[in-house]
């Protein structure tokens, strides 16, 4: 396995891949690897003949107060875990290799991105789309896998591709979810037992809708109504938002249309936050 730290050799690296005919998959990550990005992986190697993790931590899609100096960082648990999963190339670059000193460009998605984690969080995705493509023009990939958990943030990053043209195809994989129902998430490091037990009620409040769905309810707001006082009755968590949306355009939806929406919930573990979604 290799592991690239330049943006130039990376580069270098995937448009020589390309010229020998070579498929090559990337699988983009702010690391501390679970078995949700593990998964992952194991798509980018089915659809690739090279397949790439990146490794970053990006500082533009944090907010001033978020948790950008304590994200979980483990480097070298990450890459022997991509050595055993068969990973060919590394891309761990630096933050001065993607964003030097007078750095000033930005790509901002202005519809999808607009709601949901949008609201509070008004940076994310335009920290997110910027990265993306960089980490696009550097690997040079025809595949690109992203994780179902993070819905939105695979419409805005399938919405920049369609609108600036990029030559990349978007593959999604599903939600991995660990015994108790939590979906797969690094941030999940940061909770207690206790806490953890607690965040467990975002996944069963998802369930609960997907049950009153597959039960006959077409009502958003009586689906929203009841996981929101599923979640009010714990008292570790706080609810951020619960909307029913269309899983394409992340519009809000008036009523449900099985298979065409997502619930979509973030709340707070106490100072974590934490976000999932399920089908309806």
């Amino acid at each position: 396995m290799q592991i690239i730290h330049s943006a130039n050799e990376m580069q270098s690296h995937a448009i020589s891949l390309r010229s020998s005919g070579r498929l090559i998959a990337l699988v983009p990550t702010m690391g501390c690897l679970h078995e949700g990005h593990l998964s992952l992986i194991d798509i980018a190697k089915e659809k690739g003949d090279k397949v790439i993790v990146s490794i970053f931590v990006n500082p533009t899609q944090f907010g001033p107060s978020e948790d950008y100096d304590k994200y979980p960082r483990e480097l070298e648990n990450d890459l022997e875990k991509c050595r055993e999963r068969g990973v060919d190339i590394v891309f761990n670059p630096t933050v001065d290799e993607m964003f030097p000193q007078g750095y000033s460009t930005y790509v901002k998605e202005e519809q999808l991105s607009a709601g949901l984690c949008g609201v509070s969080r008004p940076y994310h995705f335009r920290g997110v789309t910027t990265v993306c493509l960089k980490l696009f023009n550097l690997t040079r990939p025809d595949v690109a896998v992203f994780g179902r958990k993070d819905a939105q943030q695979c419409a805005v990053v399938k919405k920049m591709v369609a609108d600036l043209n990029v030559p990349t195809e978007i593959v999604i994989g599903p939600t991995l979810r660990d015994a108790d129902g939590m979906a797969t998430s690094s941030r999940n490091v940061y909770l207690s037992d206790s806490q953890r037990v607690e965040a467990v009620s975002i996944s069963q409040a998802l369930k609960i809708a997907k049950d009153m769905v597959d039960s006959g309810t077409r009502s958003v707001d009586r689906i929203v109504a009841e996981v929101t006082h599923h979640l009010s009755l714990h008292r570790r968590i706080r609810v951020i938002y619960v909307s029913v949306v269309d899983r394409d355009s992340m519009e809000l939806a008036r009523t449900v249309e099985p298979g065409r929406q997502l619930l979509c919930v973030a709340a707070w573990a106490d100072q974590t936050r934490l976000i999932d979604n399920v089908e309806l």
